[in-house]
C-alpha cells in the first residue's frame, strides 16, 4: 500500500515600484507603481484611471464543486484591510515597512451552458440578468461597489467589484447552474510605501502571502474552489537617488583675500581683519548624505597653506547647506566647521533639493596674519582641500 499527498499549489506575482527624484515636482516624494496592469484595468483603462486603480490578473481558476441550485450563494471576500510586510535592502540590510490592501475583485464567470438556455429565454443579456436574484453581476451586492462596466457573451460574463471593506459580497442563484467557474482572478490593490528620502539607494524586497479558498483571505464561498491555495506577492521597491555637487566655472580654484581686495594693505598698510573667500556650490540631493574634508597638509583638524619660504597659515572651512536640508542636530540651513578626515552627518533632505546653492567659506584666522603680513614681504601660500559628499551613511 502506498501513501502519498497532493502537492500544495501556490501562485506568485511581483509588485514593483520605483522612486526617482523629479526636478519638476520636488515635493512629490512618492513611489510610482511600475507593475503593468493586467486583467480588468487592461480591458477598461479609462474606468481604472477614473477610480485610480491598478489591477493584476492571476492565472488562477476557481471551479464549482457541485451544481449550483436556486438559492445557493456565491460570496466573494478579499483582504481589504491593510496588511504589513517588511522589505529589506539586500546591500545595506536596511528594513522598511510596506502596507498593502486589496480594493477590488473581478473575473470572467463561465457557465456550462448559455445563460439564456439556463433560464429559458432567447436574449443573451436577459439570460444573465434572470440567472441571479439581483440581476446581472454588473449590479454589485453591498458592501462592494460598482466599478464602471461589465461585458457579456452567451455563456460568460466579465465583472469587477470595488471592495471598500473586508466583508463578503454575495450573489444568489435564481436557477440551476450545472457547473460554473471563474476563469481567472483579477484584483486591484493600494500601497502605502515608506518615505523614500529616508531610504538608501538600491532594491528593497519582501513578500506577503495570502490564502485562497473557503475561509481564506480570498474567499469564494464553499461551492467554489480555486486550483491554487496561496498567493505570494513579491515586492520590489527600487530607490534611485540623486546626489550631485556642481561648482561654478573656476570654482575649484579659490583665492583668499580681504574684503575689497589688497589695495588698502598695499597702499596704506592697513592690516585686514579677515582673509577669506565664500565659494558657492550647487547641491542636488534626494537622500541622506555625509560630508568629510581632507587636506594635503598633516596635523590638526584644520587644513594649512604653505609657501616655499616656509611660511604657513591655517585655513578654517565652514560649510552651509541649502534650505531643504536638515543637518546634524536638526534644523534646515545647517552651518558648521569641517574637520580633517572626519565625517559629519547625516544630512537629510526634507524634499528633493534640485541644484540649490550652498556655500563653503575658507578663512585664515587673524592670528596667522602676522607671519606674512609684513612691510616689504611678498609671498604666495597654497594648499589643497578636498570636500567629499557621500550617500553611503
Amino acid at each position: 500500500m502506498a501513501l502519498g499527498s497532493s502537492p500544495v499549489e501556490a501562485a506568485s506575482q511581483e509588485i514593483r515600484a520605483l522612486f526617482q527624484p523629479d526636478p519638476a515636482h520636488p515635493n512629490k516624494n512618492v513611489f510610482v507603481n511600475k507593475t503593468p496592469s493586467t486583467g480588468y484595468c487592461a480591458d477598461a483603462p479609462e474606468q481604472c484611471a477614473e477610480h485610480k486603480m491598478f489591477s493584476i490578473q492571476l492565472p488562477i481558476r476557481v471551479n464549482s464543486n457541485r451544481s449550483i441550485k436556486p438559492g445557493d450563494s456565491i460570496p466573494l471576500k478579499v483582504p481589504a484591510n491593510w496588511r504589513q510586510l517588511t522589505v529589506t535592502n539586500s546591500a545595506t540590510q536596511e528594513a522598511e515597512t510596506v502596507e498593502m490592501r486589496i480594493i477590488g475583485i473581478g473575473s470572467w464567470y463561465a457557465l456550462s451552458d448559455t445563460a439564456a438556455n439556463l433560464v429559458g429565454v432567447s436574449d443573451v443579456l436577459e439570460g444573465h440578468q434572470k440567472l441571479w436574484t439581483s440581476s446581472s453581476w454588473v449590479y454589485v451586492p453591498p458592501p462592494c461597489q460598482y466599478s464602471g462596466v461589465g461585458y457579456y457573451w452567451p455563456d460568460r460574463y466579465r465583472f469587477f467589484w470595488k471592495a471598500p471593506v473586508e466583508a463578503s459580497c454575495t450573489k444568489v442563484a435564481a436557477y440551476t447552474i450545472p457547473a460554473m467557474s471563474f476563469e481567472s482572478v483579477d484584483f486591484a490593490y493600494e500601497l502605502r510605501t515608506p518615505n523614500p528620502l529616508g531610504m538608501s539607494s538600491g532594491l528593497y524586497t519582501g513578500s506577503l502571502t495570502y490564502t485562497l479558498g473557503p475561509g481564506g483571505d480570498f474567499d469564494f464561498g464553499p461551492l467554489m474552489e480555486p486550483d491554487d491555495r496561496s498567493l505570494s506577492l513579491d515586492f520590489v521597491l527600487d530607490v534611485q537617488h540623486t546626489l550631485k555637487v556642481d561648482l561654478p566655472p573656476g570654482g575649484n580654484k579659490v583665492t583668499l583675500e580681504p574684503a575689497g581686495g589688497w589695495q588698502s594693505w598695499l597702499e596704506n598698510g592697513r592690516r585686514p581683519t579677515r582673509i577669506y573667500r565664500d565659494q558657492p556650490y550647487y547641491l542636488s540631493a534626494s537622500s541622506r548624505f555625509k560630508v568629510m574634508m581632507q587636506c594635503n597638509s598633516l596635523g590638526g583638524t584644520a587644513c594649512h597653506m604653505g609657501s616655499p619660504t616656509g611660511r604657513s597659515a591655517q585655513v578654517e572651512t565652514t560649510m552651509t547647506v541649502p534650505p531643504g536640508i536638515v543637518g546634524p542636530g536638526g534644523g534646515e540651513g545647517w552651518s558648521g566647521k569641517l574637520h580633517h578626515n572626519t565625517w559629519i552627518g547625516p544630512f537629510q533632505p526634507v524634499q528633493y533639493v534640485d541644484r540649490k546653492a550652498g556655500s563653503l567659506r575658507f578663512e585664515i584666522p587673524e592670528r596667522y596674519f602676522y607671519s606674512f603680513l609684513q612691510p616689504g614681504v611678498s609671498d604666495t601660500l597654497t594648499g589643497y582641500i578636498t570636500i567629499i559628499w557621500d550617500s553611503e551613511i
